[in-house]
């Protein structure tokens, strides 16, 4: 059957073609950004199951989505996550499948979402310090997540991004280390200011902020940066160095507020259909599948209207979003 013409549109004229669609709450790290040390996590019952997150994801690309990126918590500690990838890479009008993980189980999952038709993995890495990335993650081993990215290069995805938060006091002086790597190694990289998520006890937020402008300089005191036209459909804004096909990212949510050109939603793992990163407001999908599932779709087209037109984050310690990032979905 002929596919609908897209009907996400939101009250400020953006089209919503781009879906990260949340499969866990749950991760095996705990980052310091991004999550508490102690955790209460989701009971299992209200989460949804794959085939629902199957369901939601085909309907979003029925409603005009053509990029979908998986994202948890850590994606790949999720059961059937290979039956997921399958599905929704096999769904007509899809032109776009990728994940983020904390790589520390891609070492033998690379290879296997790439034959189910998985096409782009971003790979969060702060630091390339053994110990240090382990304070910033509390759990993660460094040469795991290494061997990670190698696995997923030679699963021959077509780039691989390696994402990376930067706060002041804790691997500001590896930014440069960090570029060195991603040029030596092919891939890109995105440096993402701190989403001010949830409420955390292991540093303030305001102390330890470092904007991309301040990124951009210190990089540019080593390479010369130009920017880049491109776009990978989210928020980053790339620059280049001349001699190397590497992408240079910066997502600036404080700094260079990206709301204008938002094209995008989010679903927990919940099921909850969440308008914008930095507002609350959301619609329950998991209830609708588990009792009405013929009104999902016209359920999703009326809660668009609902869309905000910009988040305001700010860098008071005061937090406004008490949900962690971990439960926002990437």
């Amino acid at each position: 059957m002929p596919l609908p013409s897209p009907s996400l549109v939101d009250p400020f004229g953006r089209r919503i073609n781009y879906l990260r669609l949340s499969v866990t709450d749950r991760c095996d790290f705990r980052c310091v950004y991004c999550m508490a040390e102690t955790m209460t996590f989701l009971p299992r019952d209200q989460v949804l199951s794959i085939e629902e997150l199957a369901q939601v994801g085909r309907a979003f690309i029925q409603l005009g989505v053509e990029k979908i990126r998986i994202t948890g918590g850590e994606p790949l500690i999720r059961n059937n996550m290979l039956e997921l990838v399958a599905s929704l890479a096999q769904t007509p009008g899809l032109k776009e499948l990728c994940l983020t993980t904390n790589g520390s189980r891609l070492e033998h999952m690379a290879a296997p979402l790439s034959a189910a038709g998985l096409q782009r993995i971003n790979i969060s890495l702060d630091s390339l310090q053994p110990e240090r990335f382990r304070q910033l993650t509390r759990h993660g081993d460094l040469h795991q997540v290494l061997k990670g990215i190698e696995a997923a290069q030679q699963a021959g995805f077509a780039r691989l991004k390696l994402n990376a938060v930067i706060l002041q006091n804790h691997n500001l002086d590896e930014v440069v280390d960090l570029v060195d790597y991603a040029l030596n190694e092919g891939l890109d990289i995105s440096f993402i200011e701190e989403m001010p998520l949830g409420i955390i006890t292991s540093h303030g937020r305001a102390a330890e902020f470092v904007s991309s402008a301040t990124l951009r300089d210190i990089i540019g005191e080593r390479y010369a940066l130009t920017p880049n036209l491109h776009s990978s459909g989210g928020p980053a804004r790339y620059w280049e160095i001349a001699g190397y096909p590497s992408r240079i990212g910066f997502i600036s949510p404080h700094s260079d507020n990206f709301c204008g050109s938002c094209n995008r939603v989010r679903v927990s793992a919940e099921g909850k259909l969440l308008l914008c990163l930095g507002n609350e407001q959301s619609l329950d999908l998991r209830a609708i599948l588990r009792n009405t599932p013929d009104e999902l779709a016209p359920a999703i087209i009326k809660a668009l209207q609902l869309k905000p037109e910009k988040h305001h984050f700010d860098l008071q310690e005061q937090v406004d979003i008490v949900r962690f990032m971990s439960a926002t979905g990437g």
